[in-house]
């Protein structure tokens, strides 16, 4: 079963994304801040990392950072979550491997995460 960190404070949410990539059969970490999230993402080494942009302590660019920053880390797939005022460019730029623009509907939440879990199981396969 893959493992999927989802890092997002608005609590309804975090919910309802975790019940629905629960129902989809994966497992789910949550953080409702970036500190938290660094933590779980060293310690439980998930398949892939959802991040919102805006969220406590550490921001998710800086979340991203830290985990792109770290050799153990930095292989993990890491899709950030952002609002319709951020650039996107932003994010390719630094690296992000996909973004979301919220508000974003499950069905495509779920596009991106098989795509990129595909992608990184591929890249493994490969190396």
């Amino acid at each position: 079963m893959q493992t999927i960190l989802l890092i997002e404070n608005t609590g309804d949410v975090l919910s309802n994304l975790t019940v629905f990539l629960e129902m989809e059969g994966y497992k789910i970490l949550s953080a409702n801040n970036g500190g938290k999230g660094v933590e779980l993402a060293e310690e439980f080494m998930p398949d892939l990392i959802v991040c919102d942009i805006l969220i406590p302590e550490t921001g998710g660019y800086e979340v991203f950072r830290a985990l792109k920053g770290s050799p153990r880390t930095s292989i993990i797939p890491f899709v950030l979550s952002i609002s319709k005022s951020e650039n996107p460019n932003k994010a390719h730029k630094l690296g992000v491997d996909e973004f979301l623009v919220k508000p974003f509907d499950p069905e495509t939440l779920l596009g991106i995460v098989r795509s990129q879990i595909r992608k990184a199981r591929n890249l493994t396969l490969h190396i």
